[in-house]
């Protein structure tokens, strides 16, 4: 089941990369952020590309904040997450980047950004923020939910 959700997250990732549609999305992992889940837009639903793609098209309500995805499951969307100080994050980077490592730095969640501007996925988890292709993307993310990197090429 882990793996179908990387698989669902990863495929809407690439997608909006190419589109240049702006996205962050949180990835509770022991650190529980029920606080930020609260304030969101309460969903319940199941993980897929096409839900992820449609919460960050710009025409819709829910496109501005985050989703967060808990026990693979989208919990929320529109959640606002907190920002990292100005002096933390390289001047070049938005707002996204800023809550994505405010959040790194709160908890142990990882946060997958797609900015709006370059169409670049970045990863931001404890406390840092670095950009990777979809295939990295794939990888920290199969680490993350302890999936062995073979299981995760079987199911496609």
């Amino acid at each position: 089941r882990d793996k179908q959700v990387i698989s669902e997250i990863v495929k809407a990732v690439e997608i909006m990369s190419l589109k240049k549609i702006g996205a962050i999305i949180v990835i509770e992992q022991s650190t529980k952020i029920n606080d930020i889940i609260r304030e969101g837009v309460d969903l319940s639903a199941k993980v897929s590309s096409e839900l992820i793609q449609t919460i960050f098209n710009p025409r819709t309500p829910l496109h501005d904040g985050a989703v967060i995805i808990e026990n693979n499951q989208i919990k929320a969307a529109k959640c606002v997450l907190p920002l990292a100080s100005e002096n933390m994050v390289p001047r070049n980077v938005g707002t996204r980047h800023r809550a994505a490592i405010g959040m790194s730095k709160e908890s142990d969640a990882i946060v997958v950004v797609v900015s709006e501007e370059t169409g670049k996925i970045s990863i931001a988890k404890g406390n840092t923020i670095k950009s990777v292709t979809k295939s990295e993307l794939e990888s920290e993310l199969t680490q993350a939910f302890g999936i062995e990197s073979a299981m995760l090429e079987e199911s496609k």
